[in-house]
């Protein structure tokens, strides 16, 4: 997410490090590209024009500091900006008793799945959640979420196939929550494929008799405007009381995180960065403001592994790592270890500094070849791989569906690494010389 508007906003500040202060004209030429950036990003023009106008008074109301440049107090100010914009501090969710939950939004945005991951996501608090089948529209959509609440072991309110009343779903469904015990209950809400009279009053309804404590739409980042226009109608309609944003992995542009504060007064409260059910994050506007800009954000990657990666495993692999003792099982184990923690590509954002690297990009398809390779070796051909000869060769490649010439690249790959971890001087040398054009990354 925000790739395309990083390259660009990139592009813009470059243009004023090699000035030695602040001035009207560098300012005003800074600002034009970035204005231009914000709005092929589908950002709203209005909320673009507004943010430019304020970047550019502070920055001209700004002495800069002897210690830092005329781009880098810029940075800074746009960074401060840009949180702002994207909300300011976090907007956690009101939990207070009865806690009820409503999943509102138009069909393909992600609702069910949005329900079961924040369910995942509050029962990892230690909360007690519980989901009811509000969807009675959507053919399947009960069979959706009571697969996915088996996914994650939560108690799940489905009813018959036939049922048409979604105000009598939502009684029983409160019943039910109330025999678990639960502490929240989510109510995964129907959507149509646009927005219309029977799908509002609907809601307006089941709000009324639920009175819950927040309503958030789900809404697909993807869609750009579409998803602010969606936001403004359905806050017209109920009170919504938050955002959840999908899909945000896929979003180049960015653009609908961006408005959607400005344009429609609601947080967004969550974003949920892949398929996975443990991919549903807390909107943090400062630290996306950081990785918008190149900064990084280090407290989500960190957060990330501490949550997904076993510790001890961690250390084992590091001890491992120091002594140069690199085989196909650490190269298993690292692979793994990349999955848990979401889509490689938004790994990479998180670091500091990535984005000035060119774009980055994770070939799946290698890493799946390359896994393939791996599990077509013995234990003690991947403890051992300078055993692997020829014949052996021919068998791993039959085994795992590749070439040979695949085979031999992975093992020659493996092996020039072992050797660069064994030469502390030589592990230097090529840190100093990343950078430069496009970065792939791959194994």
């Amino acid at each position: 997410m925000f790739s395309q508007l990083s390259n660009q906003l990139e592009s813009a500040f470059k243009k004023l490090r090699g000035h030695g202060r602040i001035s009207e004209s560098n300012i005003t030429e800074a600002m034009r590209e970035v204005r231009m950036a914000l709005l092929e990003a589908d950002v709203d023009f209005k909320v673009a024009k507004d943010f430019i106008a304020l970047v550019k008074e502070k920055a001209l109301g700004t002495e800069v500091l002897n210690s830092v440049t005329p781009g880098q107090q810029i940075v800074k100010i746009f960074h401060d900006e840009l949180t702002q914009v994207l909300g300011g501090d976090s907007a956690p969710l009101d939990l207070n008793p009865p806690a009820r939950i409503v999943m509102a939004g138009l069909n393909g945005a992600g609702k069910t799945t949005s329900s079961a991951k924040l369910a995942q996501f509050l029962k990892k608090e230690g909360r007690r959640p519980v989901l009811v089948a509000c969807d009675l529209i959507r053919p399947a959509a009960i069979d959706q979420l009571v697969t996915l609440a088996k996914q994650i072991d939560i108690p799940v309110y489905a009813p018959s196939k036939d049922e048409k009343d979604v105000l009598k779903v939502a009684a029983a469904g409160l019943r039910f929550a109330a025999e678990q015990q639960a502490t929240v209950t989510i109510f995964d809400t129907a959507g149509r494929q646009d927005l219309d009279r029977e799908l509002i009053e609907e809601l307006k309804k089941l709000c009324a008799l639920l009175e819950p404590r927040e309503v958030l739409l789900v809404a697909d980042s993807a869609t750009g405007q579409q998803a602010v226009n969606v936001a403004k109608t359905f806050q017209e309609a109920v009170k919504l009381t938050g955002i959840v944003l999908t899909r945000v992995d896929g979003d180049a542009r960015g653009g609908a995180a961006l408005s959607m504060r400005t344009v429609t007064g609601l947080p967004v409260k969550f974003i949920g960065e892949g398929e996975k059910l443990n991919q549903l994050s807390v909107f943090h506007p400062q630290r996306m403001a950081g990785r918008i800009l190149g900064m990084g954000d280090v407290v989500s990657l960190v957060e990330a592994a501490a949550e997904n990666i076993d510790q001890n495993e961690a250390a084992q692999m590091a001890d491992r790592l120091k002594r140069g003792e690199f085989d196909f099982n650490d190269l298993l184990s690292q692979m793994k270890m990349l999955r848990k923690l979401g889509p490689l590509e938004n790994l990479l954002g998180m670091l500091p500094g990535m984005s000035k690297l060119g774009p980055l990009s994770v070939d799946e398809k290698q890493m799946r070849r390359t896994e393939a390779i791996v599990l077509s070796m013995t234990p003690k051909e991947r403890s051992r791989p300078e055993i692997i000869n020829g014949s052996r060769r021919k068998r791993i490649a039959k085994g795992s569906g590749t070439s040979v010439p695949a085979v031999n690249q992975l093992l020659r790959q493996v092996s020039d690494m072992r050797k660069l971890m064994r030469s502390k001087g030589k592990m230097r040398k090529m840190m100093k010389q990343m950078g430069g054009g496009g970065t792939k990354f791959g194994f």
